[in-house]
């Protein structure tokens, strides 16, 4: 996966909106005004970095070396998927995690406008 298809699988996720707020080289992915994706353009490597539970991120990292602490984020949270590295269809599943558990922490009303997402 790139970082183009990364975007636009982002974008088509329920209520998903895209800005640019630190720049032109970082592309973060909102749910109600909550960020569950960052993309950092000029990163090195293509890179996307999916809030997780501690636990599962941690265990993603032990499990495999495309995984690993996000780089300016909160490293217990947020974990930075090597694109090039996995499964296209891994990757998708982590941003809908990232998705999901962003949008569990809003509103139960906020909530209940993306049932079924």
């Amino acid at each position: 996966m790139n970082i183009e298809e990364v975007r636009n699988f982002a974008l088509t996720l329920p209520g998903a909106t895209e800005d640019m707020p630190y720049g032109p080289d970082w592309l973060i992915f909102r749910i109600e005004g909550k960020i569950f994706l960052h993309i950092w353009l000029e990163a090195p490597e293509p890179t996307c970095a999916v809030k997780l539970l501690p636990e599962e991120g941690a265990e993603l990292r032990e499990h495999s070396s495309a995984v690993c602490p996000a780089y300016h984020l909160n490293k217990v949270y947020w974990n930075d998927l090597f694109l090039t590295d996995l499964d296209e269809a891994f990757i998708r599943s982590q941003i809908e995690k990232s998705y999901h558990l962003v949008l569990s922490h809003l509103p139960k009303a906020v909530q209940s406008k993306y049932k079924g997402a």
